[in-house]
């Protein structure tokens, strides 16, 4: 029992216990996904054993607390943190036996005191202490879509002997009694509301009084003088007293050229091209789309991505190519610009491969070739189709875009004013809700602007195209009932099209960021001031660049009107920009850093302009729709960014162990860059534990439960204790070594990268709507690139004398 109380105490138990937790909340990800989320809590979540090893956590947090005495030494950021998880767990169990889920359905005009429970023994109802009365629900989707924007449920509550007028909607919450009510669905004849409800009281007390411990003590870890970030910052000032500031890293960057397949565009498209002046007029057309009003030159980008894969066509832009398909679809429909992927689908229908024309894919007699065979697919589960079937449902798709576009019917550009929804039609929509006259003027006007278009293109006079493009923006203005058309943002948009201000921050952050490499590199041989002077140069460069990237984000954050990091696009974008931001805070006096940090970022907005990412500014689903979304995932991002400054600055510092030579110089470099890598693991930490429960919070404000073993939110746990183990390695004798510290910093990666992309890909879960499509390639990509890693640490772990030669201690002993 003696040596049982003795392993708990010891911190090697803290790691041991942390590594089987982590390895069980993975485990139960995928038993979600293969079996189902009741499986995964029966399993795992709420297993018997499952909780005996939180217990042993809690328990290795108290012993520690006494065992190494940190309130007599008066460690006060160490208390504070572990009381605080201590606390968390207890608030965890007391919902565990205490709290209460359930759902309430109410019909309009119906009245009930019944809330529903599925439990893991069947199905129970409970009676509520008062009535609830339905008086109204509403739909309300955006603008010209069926996308909801909100729905709303107006309540008559009846409660000791007072009737309460009270409306419920997303992230806002009805309380009543300790009852907590959110909306959470709806009848389909949008008749009904369905209500969850959460009975927690003394569970979220508890929770949220620890999360605020939590919080607490990591500001203690940064501001207390004994503290360990403290202790770090003291060893890098006394390493770099005695150190020359020269380094060797082996690093490759990589960069791509896209090339136009030869042949694609012919004489009549260059013969027939609209002028640029009159397609930009032609882009600041508002439109309709998705939910959204936006400028035509956002519409026709999003068209040329979908069905070209490319943001221009040769060297047409958007405008100038959806225009042109408008005006002469006879020749467009000969121009082989649909993308197509797969050979097997070119063979089987006789197709050119890469790029299909609109008029192979119909016979003679204007039958959609496909057609058979799609009727097929679309008769089978999405789970269960072939490759080759995905890809030939995806070139339908494209060719359904098209259809619609040659007859007029997907954009949006003339406004019915009598519409409750606020919906604009398209020349080739049913013009029956608008009077006769207005209907013939719709079809009439739009069909005489591409008449104008043609004759122009012919005679080269644009005034009259010009004058027709302008009668139908007056008719936009003056029907506009509902004032979507915002002329300033709308402009905005434009210019923020234009700009492509994070493509171009990214080839400056590839040049300036290779080029300060090069000068890290040089100043390994001789010192000189000029070096520094260029150093110097090019980090006003990179920072000028990082002001550019930061008003990109801001431009997105006006157009949209809410924090720009909703998406896997925007998301990518920000962590770019925090690994510039960590950057600058850890290599002030690191020019390796700074250079890593700003081709890590320029890698990022890199892989943010794959195809598979979708750049589009989209409207928020009602979930999203709340201030917790910019402070969760603001602060949870940011977190991506330290981690992947300690990536890089692990990569380094093992690649100096692999292919140089041990000498007094390169050893004060790898305990120089390990102290940086240790510092910005640790704000990492902060920020991913900070951000991940302010998750829980919001999850609390908008679903009833703080946490609910959603597979993004277990992951994100998950990365919080992967980083945590690798920050108390040097708490262990055996394990203090900075090969094994670099090496796990470069692997614990692996974790962030399967919170942020791989959930969405290999599992499932409530984020689904941060998800990216076709990102398979990437993760083999990935595997290759870790595969290359675990060489990499094996030579340098062979090259350190099998691991014995330690090159330092990340902190001295206390």
């Amino acid at each position: 029992m003696e040596k049982l109380i003795r392993f708990l105490s010891s911190y090697k138990a803290s790691i041991v216990l942390l590594l089987i937790y982590a390895i069980g909340l993975a485990t139960a990800t995928f038993i979600e996904k293969w079996m189902g989320a009741q499986a995964a809590k029966m399993l795992v979540y709420y297993s018997p054993l499952f909780l005996f090893l939180q217990f042993l956590l809690v328990m290795n947090f108290i012993l520690i607390l006494f065992s190494r005495n940190f309130i007599q030494r008066k460690k006060w950021a160490m208390v504070v943190i572990h009381c605080a998880l201590v606390v968390i767990l207890l608030g965890a169990l007391t919902t565990f036996l205490f709290g209460k889920e359930g759902q309430v359905h109410i019909r309009e005009g119906e009245k009930t005191d019944q809330m529903v429970m599925h439990t893991s023994k069947g199905v129970k109802t409970e009676i509520l202490p008062f009535v609830l009365e339905l008086k109204d629900f509403r739909l309300i989707r955006y603008p010209g879509s069926q996308s909801p924007s909100s729905y709303e449920s107006d309540l008559l509550v009846h409660v000791d002997g007072e009737v309460r007028e009270e409306k419920v909607f997303m992230n806002n919450v009805l309380d009543v009694k300790g009852y907590r009510f959110f909306q959470a669905s709806y009848d389909q004849d949008e008749m009904g509301t369905i209500l969850s409800v959460n009975r927690d009281v003394a569970g979220r007390t508890v929770t949220y009084a620890g999360y605020l411990m939590l919080v607490a003590g990591f500001i203690l870890i940064f501001f207390m003088p004994d503290s360990r970030f403290r202790k770090l910052q003291q060893r890098l000032k006394e390493v770099r007293k005695g150190a020359l500031v020269t380094i060797f890293v082996l690093t490759a960057v990589y960069s791509y050229s896209q090339e136009m397949p030869d042949g694609l565009i012919d004489d009549a498209v260059q013969h027939n091209r609209i002028p640029t002046e009159h397609a930009a007029r032609f882009g600041k057309l508002p439109v309709q789309f998705r939910g959204r009003t936006m400028p035509m030159n956002t519409f026709s980008s999003e068209i040329l991505r979908k069905v070209h894969k490319e943001q221009t066509f040769g060297d047409l832009n958007s405008d100038q190519f959806l225009l042109g398909i408008l005006a002469m679809p006879q020749m467009w429909m000969q121009v082989p610009f649909i993308v197509l992927s797969d050979k097997e689908v070119s063979r089987r229908y006789n197709l050119p491969e890469e790029y299909v024309p609109y008029y192979h894919l119909f016979d003679q007699q204007g039958n959609y070739r496909l057609l058979p065979q799609l009727q097929e697919i679309y008769h089978k589960p999405a789970d269960k189709r072939m490759f080759s079937e995905k890809e030939l449902v995806k070139l339908d798709e494209r060719v359904s875009i098209l259809y619609q576009l040659l007859n007029h019917t997907l954009f949006g550009i003339y406004p019915d004013p009598k519409d409750p929804s606020h919906t604009w039609y398209a020349p080739g929509d049913d013009l029956s809700a608008f009077s006769e006259t207005d209907s013939l003027f719709i079809i009439r006007s739009f069909e005489q602007y591409l008449e104008e278009v043609r004759q122009a293109l012919g005679n080269g006079d644009w005034s009259k195209a010009d004058q027709a493009l302008d009668v139908i923006a007056s008719y936009q203005l003056a029907n506009d009932k509902a004032s979507l058309i915002h002329p300033k943002k709308l402009e905005a948009e434009f210019r923020y099209n234009k700009m492509d201000l994070f493509n171009r921050v990214k080839t400056g952050y590839f040049i300036c960021g290779g080029l300060l490499l090069v000068i890290a590199l040089m100043q390994l041989l001789r010192e000189k001031r000029w070096k520094s002077y260029v150093a110097m140069a090019l980090t006003v460069g990179i920072m000028l660049l990082f002001l550019c990237h930061m008003f990109g984000m801001g431009m997105r954050w006006y157009i949209s009107g809410y924090a720009p990091w909703s998406n896997s696009y925007e998301t990518m974008v920000y962590v770019s920009w925090a690994t510039v931001l960590a950057g600058f805070i850890f290599g002030r006096k690191s020019t390796l850093t700074r250079a890593l940090a700003t081709l890590f970022g320029g890698v990022i907005l890199f892989v943010a302009a794959l195809n598979w990412m979708d750049p589009q500014i989209n409207t928020l689903v009602p979930v999203l729709k709340s201030p917790w979304l910019m402070f969760h995932v603001a602060v949870i991002v940011a977190a991506y960014g330290f981690f992947g400054i300690s990536f890089l600055l692990g990569i380094t510092n093992l690649s100096i162990m692999a292919f140089t030579k041990d000498s007094p110089r390169l050893s004060s470099r790898i305990q120089e860059l390990s102290i940086i890598n240790n510092m910005s693991l640790l704000v990492g930490v902060v920020l991913m534990t900070t951000g991940t429960f302010l998750g829980a919070v919001w999850a609390n404000e908008s679903w009833g439960r703080y946490w609910g073993w959603d597979p993004k939110e277990t992951w994100a746990l998950i990365t919080v204790v992967v980083y945590s183990m690798v920050t108390h390695l040097h708490l262990v004798k055996k394990w203090n070594n900075l090969w094994l510290f670099n090496l796990l910093s470069v692997f614990a990666f692996a974790s962030v990268l399967m919170t942020f992309l791989g959930v969405n890909y290999f599992l499932s879960g409530m984020h689904s709507y941060g998800q990216a499509d076709g990102v398979s390639s990437v993760f083999l990509y990935i595997g290759i690139a870790f595969a290359v890693l675990g060489i990499l640490g094996i030579i340098s772990y062979m090259k350190s004398e099998k691991g014995d030669r330690e090159t330092g201690r990340l902190e001295r002993k206390s």
